[in-house]
């Protein structure tokens, strides 16, 4: 296994402009952008999708996360990108979140807003030979 390195830029909350998921009214999908660096090669057009059912608990609920989209296509830690994700997620949405602070509430509709928050995280990537998504 390799070290790479995730530098979250921004999550577009609840985003219009989603594509992988489902198109269904009963989730919010918000778009996170990143760059990755793997194998001293640097990724700047990255995107991950994350999905929370509508009128679920910011704080506890299940995140589901997309494929990657981008320029990246080797060896993936999908599983422990989804964690880093989600911390980055709930770092920014819920009662806690430095962003957009949620308390108490289920069924809130806030669409399209732009929160950028810079936040370098390392993961581990695979070998070629034992990749997983």
């Amino acid at each position: 296994m390799s070290k790479g390195k995730v530098t979250f830029q921004k999550l577009i909350q609840d985003s219009q402009d989603y594509s992988s998921f489902d198109k269904s009214q009963d989730h919010m999908v918000s778009t996170i952008h990143f760059i990755l660096e793997v194998e001293g090669n640097r990724y700047d057009d990255m995107t991950v999708e994350v999905r929370q059912p509508y009128g679920t608990n910011y704080e506890t609920e299940p995140i589901e996360v997309s494929e990657i989209t981008g320029s990246y296509k080797g060896a993936w830690n999908h599983h422990q990108f989804a964690d880093l994700c989600e911390d980055y997620y709930r770092m920014l949405i819920g009662s806690s979140g430095h962003a957009i602070r949620v308390e108490g509430a289920r069924n809130v509709r806030m669409r399209n807003n732009t929160i950028s928050r810079t936040v370098v995280r390392e993961i581990e990537t695979p070998d070629e030979s034992s990749a997983a998504w």
